[in-house]
């Protein structure tokens, strides 16, 4: 998959001008739609962050959400080895199918730990921001020996916690656990993955 940059990249239908659009939640990958695009609406698409597409029954171009308010709020567009399809990743306002379903196939879209894939995303994104301006780039300037310092903090207050009696205190350190050992995995170069993959050995 090739990442979106220009309109020259795309090769349209010769007949229809238009090419199919998969879209994608970002956060869950769950495939939530198929839409087709001409050039109209891959322009306004990136000029709006709304997802819009060319309508084929009504002929013009349509924003999903523009009557709902159910937006697909825009966060990239690939393209497939042979220039004919996009995908088109999202991050959804509310139910995406017109039906009042997540997905025009009647499916799910609960984010779960699918989220982790994004949110160690995110935290690569940050790692090069102004640390003034973001916690998580502040962290990465700090260096590996404080990242690894926190994570044992958080190991810690997370077994206190376990010894007491307030659910919402346990999950919050544990989350607070889960999102510093993502960046530490970020700082030492490995994924979530990497784990995943010697749990997978381990389970056989």
């Amino acid at each position: 998959m090739r990442k979106f940059e220009s309109l020259e990249q795309v090769v349209f239908d010769q007949n229809t001008g238009l090419v199919p659009a998969i879209i994608q939640d970002a956060q869950t990958n769950k495939v939530l739609m198929l839409g087709y695009m001409n050039e109209a609406s891959i322009e306004q698409t990136l000029s709006t962050e709304k997802v819009t597409f060319f309508s084929r029954s009504k002929q013009r171009l349509w924003t999903k959400g523009e009557s709902s308010n159910n937006y697909l709020n825009l966060v990239s567009i690939s393209i497939d080895c042979d220039q004919d399809a996009l995908l088109v990743k999202v991050n959804p306002e509310g139910p995406t199918c017109h039906t009042g379903d997540a997905t025009c196939w009647s499916e799910g879209n609960k984010t779960g730990a699918s989220f982790l894939d994004y949110l160690s995303e995110v935290i690569r994104e940050r790692k090069t921001q102004s640390p003034e301006e973001s916690y998580t780039a502040s962290m990465f300037e700090k260096g590996i020996n404080k990242l690894a310092q926190k994570v044992g903090e958080e190991a810690v207050e997370l077994v206190i916690e376990a010894k007491d009696d307030n659910p919402e205190l346990f999950k919050n350190e544990a989350a607070d656990l889960i999102f510093h050992l993502l960046m530490l995995l970020e700082a030492k170069n490995f994924t979530l993955d990497d784990v995943i993959e010697i749990l997978k050995e381990r389970h056989k």
